[in-house]
């Protein structure tokens, strides 16, 4: 990839098949790692999520956030970003950058709001984050849908884990070993319509330029567009990374980069206005999106990944538990 040449095609589109039905795992791990070392991002066809489960879920979705307010509400995301489930309203959350200090993170929350609305949830089983339904009977199928869509997720992430270990000359399994306990993250994204012209001069945001903080990030995303990749070569120079039918878009952490000694990517990216003029009367088209976010178990101490290190590239970081490197990014979003 050129420097300053990136846009939508850099992004590779990979056929996931050959990997899962074991045709050619490391022509696929290759391509996967390469991605990844070079953009940060990939987008996969054939990854095990099936169209009509997908279209299930954005239905859900849907329904979801069509519900009133006050109904929404009865399932509220805690004040916290240290407990990340339930429903959070436009604007109570803001994305912000590796920002921790307080007077850092309150002037940033002060720019553009982001206008979306959310709904997160994991296992059930998650002591840590408990999940915060609605209340029997009020959406009902809803709590089961998610459940069943977040189990199928992390089966396609435990196949993108063992690709990720080939491509990297690493044993098949040596990120599954450290992603047992899954304390990942399906979230539901409602972005409102909204003024084009807000959006254009960041008056308003959807979501503002951000790195994810977890090992890796599955994104199913409608027709609508919106979501930008920056250059990694060009500060400050985003791409569109449009829809693509039946494509799952596949990203590195922040987490899994450190963990690689910067050898993967983890690369910025945001969410605006459609690349092409979508709007009707001035106003930019709703659009949804579901995020499933990865990270490594929580007693997991990150070192460097073998091969990623030598006297001629050293460490570059200290040692870290995911748990304290996760809850404090969580921390600064709310």
């Amino acid at each position: 990839m050129d420097e300053g040449t990136l846009n939508a095609s850099a992004i590779p589109i990979i056929d996931f098949g050959p990997f899962l039905d074991g045709f050619n795992k490391h022509e696929v791990a290759g391509k996967m790692v390469s991605s990844f070392k070079e953009i940060g991002f990939v987008y996969l066809m054939n990854h095990g999520i099936p169209t009509e489960k997908s279209a299930e879920m954005f239905e859900w979705s849907k329904r979801f956030f069509a519900q009133p307010m006050e109904v929404k509400k009865l399932a509220p995301h805690p004040p916290s970003g240290a407990h990340h489930r339930g429903y959070s309203s436009p604007g109570q959350e803001k994305v912000v950058q590796h920002v921790y200090h307080p007077d850092a993170i309150a002037e940033q929350r002060a720019q553009a709001p982001d206008v979306k609305e959310s709904f997160e949830c994991g296992r059930e089983e998650d002591e840590l984050q408990p999940n915060i339904w609605l209340p029997e009977g009020v959406l009902p199928g809803f709590k089961e849908a998610c459940l069943d869509f977040f189990w199928l997720c992390h089966g396609v992430e435990l196949n993108i884990l063992r690709a990720l270990a080939i491509g990297l000359g690493l044993s098949e399994d040596y990120f599954l070993q450290y992603h047992t306990d899954p304390r990942n993250q399906l979230r539901l994204l409602h972005y409102p319509s909204v003024p084009t012209e807000g959006l254009e001069t960041e008056k308003i945001a959807r979501i503002g330029q951000h790195s994810d903080f977890g090992s890796i990030t599955l994104l199913l995303q409608d027709d609508v567009g919106g979501l930008e990749v920056e250059d990694p070569n060009v500060a400050g120079s985003f791409c569109p990374a449009p829809p693509i039918p039946g494509a799952l878009v596949v990203n590195a952490g922040d987490f899994l980069m450190r963990w690689s000694n910067d050898t993967i990517r983890s690369t910025i990216h945001r969410v605006r206005a459609p690349p092409q003029n979508r709007s009707v009367d001035g106003m930019t088209p709703e659009r949804y999106s579901i995020p499933y976010f990865c990270c490594a178990d929580f007693t997991t101490v990150v070192d460097c990944i073998p091969g990623t290190w030598s006297a001629e590239r050293p460490k570059k970081y200290e040692p870290i538990s995911a748990q304290e490197y996760i809850m404090k990014r969580m921390l600064a979003t709310y």
